[in-house]
């Protein structure tokens, strides 16, 4: 007799075994996923203490779940599980990158997924083998005998007593997913470094996890050799790994590299030779636990202190995979760029996702920056694409400028009509994709083409609240599904998103079916349970998904995780209708004004970038000494070029350099105009959340001044800091906006 597909509600997966269902995995994944009723919760009777607001759980279970089938509980296992359904299918593509010319071939390439396994393989046996007959293991050095110790250890890994520790340290690239499966597939736990992060953190990771090798880009190699030269605590580093071939600037360069690696103690292979080597020295997997560290995640954090290192295991990426599934809408052969860091956890549970349901990863070029997204895009063409909302919100821009903002006073009328039309088919109710006979087959298709849109079907963004104004301008005018989802590096990234054509965008969505959540009222920043609009307080999470804390830091452990309940720093309103989730802002982010006022910086700020093409970057300061808001823009160069000739009557010969109008804009009298200019488009603020003076660059907010993260969150206390004779000098003058007679 052949069992349900759909699993009882007592046990801890979701499906039953698809084979012993008369079912392919292929099928369950694209016939009965997203699961009914995945888009709604409901609150668990009896279930609100004081101080805190009824648990939220997913309408479509019972009780939470682990896996999505039996056995697939850990992120090897879910991968080996996709190479036996999908194995023909292709799983990586890149751009091939010619070495002598530093250009990507303008087409993509990929490998299927068995031709990735025999790679895992091979460079997983590889790794162990040269770890294993490293001349410079020093007797009594821990890492160094976890690595003589693995084959006898590997099967009682937890989160405390792990592997050693491996590094991986580059941009987005084949080599980087095929190093982390070795690393699965062996059961070596692994960390990650920031291809942008400065030196002393990187010290600091190294330091921290003892890792005795590191698998980096070949512009790595040197700084990574260095790091060990100058610091004592860096000794256990015996081997480095590039990804890039040896020689790929010349034999000489490469052959100089090795001696100087080896002058430090370190043998330095290509990742070519290690697959070689795994391929004479052949090794059986050896499979992880579901408590088997799987990668100590380093928050890139927001206030400038040493990043925490969170512990996640095997069990929380195989959860965190199991949501998205049952979560994500199911595209046959999907193909996704993977564009956000993959150091960040975000990325990586979009990536083992889109694996483990057969689809194609992309990666951008080589060296690539924000700005060559498109030409990746046009080329790859997927269906899917993540990203943070300061992504799309200069998409957003360029779109507008390209169409509302035109020369051509037919062309904006048009692209008027064209926008609110569909804007009106979406909002009609949830699932509403707003077709239209005429635009979606004339111009809405040349939008999308010019972005490489052309087969985009949804987007998502998380990391950061986007306005649900960028959101219902992006799916009107390129005819796309866009969720927001929410999670945090501490819950292996999101569990929760919303459904792609909602009625009224703006929420997270409800949680999905591996963790509950509830908020604990916060009085004295006047958010309480008893919210009419629906309990709102501090975001708490428990499930499946939640890590079980920060590596060899207990006092921050103990600080975030209490009774099983992770508490997230932000706050939060629950939706008592559906159990679908808002997020308002970080504890920590608010402030009071010198009047009594609470603001919320990153709606503000998102509010004045969504509603302004003209901003491409926007961070908001106050403090409870002053009375009104001040801001440090950046701006798009020829917009701000044509403001200033068009609006402040300012030749063009006077901006005859990027030096010569900044001086022109941060003029007080120009200041002025473009603040009113800023402030006359913004809906939906209240007199105080209003920016009362600014001052203009180009990119105010770069990752080298540390002044925001490698995924783009503002670290409010270092730019505070970074611009303070900005912002003293803002204040010092008095409020702009009174000037502008707004």
């Amino acid at each position: 007799m052949t069992q349900p597909l759909i699993a009882s509600a007592d046990v801890d997966y979701v499906f039953n075994s698809p084979e012993q269902c008369g079912v392919s995995f292929s099928d369950m994944i694209e016939k009965h996923l997203p699961l009914e009723n995945f888009a709604n919760a409901r609150a668990l009777s009896g279930s609100a203490e004081p101080g805190y607001s009824s648990v939220y759980r997913s309408k479509a279970i019972k009780n939470l779940k682990k896996m999505i089938a039996p056995g697939l509980d850990t992120y090897y296992a879910i991968w080996k599980n996709a190479v036996k359904n999908f194995g023909d299918r292709p799983a990586l593509a890149s751009r091939p990158y010619n070495y002598k010319t530093g250009v990507s071939e303008p087409r993509y390439t990929s490998i299927t997924f068995k031709e990735a396994d025999r790679k895992v393989q091979d460079f997983g046996a590889g790794l162990f083998h040269v770890l294993q007959h490293s001349p410079f293991k020093i007797p009594g050095c821990e890492p160094h005998e976890k690595i003589e110790n693995h084959l006898r250890d590997y099967r009682s890994y937890t989160p405390e007593n792990h592997s050693f520790i491996v590094t991986l340290y580059s941009g987005n690239r084949e080599e980087w997913v095929i190093a982390d499966l070795a690393c699965s597939t062996y059961a070596i736990s692994n960390t990650v470094l920031y291809d942008t992060l400065g030196a002393n953190t990187s010290e600091y990771i190294l330091s921290t996890t003892q890792s005795p090798v590191v698998i980096t880009s070949y512009q790595h190699v040197e700084q990574v050799i260095s790091l060990k030269e100058n610091s004592p605590e860096l000794a256990a580093i015996i081997t480095i790994i590039s990804m890039d071939p040896l020689d790929c600037e010349s034999p000489e360069a490469g052959q100089s590299l090795v001696e100087m690696a080896r002058a430090a103690n370190i043998e330095l292979f290509g990742m070519d030779q290690v697959i070689g080597i795994g391929k004479l020295f052949p090794m059986a997997p050896l499979p992880p636990t579901p408590e088997s560290l799987y990668t100590i995640s380093f928050t890139s954090g927001t206030t400038g202190a040493s990043p925490k290192g969170v512990i996640m295991t095997h069990l929380n990426a195989a959860s965190g995979i199991c949501f998205v599934l049952c979560n994500a809408p199911s595209l046959p052969f999907d193909v996704e760029i993977v564009f956000l860091p993959l150091a960040h956890i975000y990325e990586r549970q979009g990536l083992a996702h889109n694996l483990s349901k057969g689809g194609m990863c992309g990666f951008p070029q080589l060296n690539g920056t924000p700005l060559t997204l498109v030409e990746d895009l046009k080329l790859l063409k997927p269906k899917h694409m993540s990203n943070v909302p300061r992504v799309f919100t200069k998409l957003e821009a360029a779109l507008k400028n390209a169409t509302l903002k035109s020369d051509s006073a037919v062309k904006r009328a048009l692209f008027a009509k064209v926008f609110d039309t569909k804007m009106k088919l979406q909002s009609v109710a949830d699932g509403a994709k707003g077709e239209h006979w005429l635009y979606d087959h004339t111009i809405v298709p040349k939008l999308r083409k010019s972005l490489g849109f052309d087969e985009m079907l949804f987007c998502t963004t998380g990391s950061a609240p986007i306005s649900p104004e960028t959101v219902r301008f992006m799916k009107a005018a390129l005819n796309i599904g866009f969720s927001q989802g929410y999670g945090l590096t501490e819950t292996y990234a999101g569990f929760c998103f919303s459904q792609p054509f909602e009625k009224e965008p703006g929420s997270c969505g409800a949680p999905g079916v591996c963790c509950d959540i509830r908020v604990r009222e916060l009085p004295e920043l006047n958010y309480h349970i008893d919210d009419p609009r629906g309990p709102s307080g501090e975001l708490l999470i428990r499930g499946h998904q939640v890590f079980p804390g920060y590596y060899k830091n207990k006092e921050e452990t103990d600080k975030c995780l209490k009774d099983g309940w992770f508490a997230t720093g932000d706050v939060a309103r629950i939706d008592p209708a559906n159990g679908r989730l808002f997020i308002i802002d970080r504890v920590k982010n608010f402030f009071k004004l010198a009047q009594g006022e609470y603001v919320t910086p990153e709606k503000v700020e998102n509010v004045y970038l969504s509603s302004n093409p003209l901003l491409t970057q926007c961070f908001v300061h106050g403090d409870s000494l002053r009375h009104h808001l001040v801001a440090v823009v950046g701006v798009d160069p020829a917009g701000i070029t044509n403001f200033l000739v068009h609006e402040c009557n300012v030749s063009k010969a006077e901006l005859h350099s990027e030096e010569a109008i900044l001086q022109m804009v941060n003029k007080t009298e120009n200041r002025i105009k473009l603040l009113k200019a800023l402030n006359s488009r913004v809906r939906g603020l209240t007199g105080f959340e209003l920016i009362h003076n600014l001052y203009v660059e180009f990119e105010p907010l770069r990752i080298e001044r540390d002044v925001i993260t490698p995924t783009v969150k503002i670290r409010r206390p270092i730019a505070a800091k970074f611009f303070a004779e900005q912002i003293k000098s803002m204040y010092e003058e008095p409020s702009l906006v009174s000037k502008t007679k707004m």
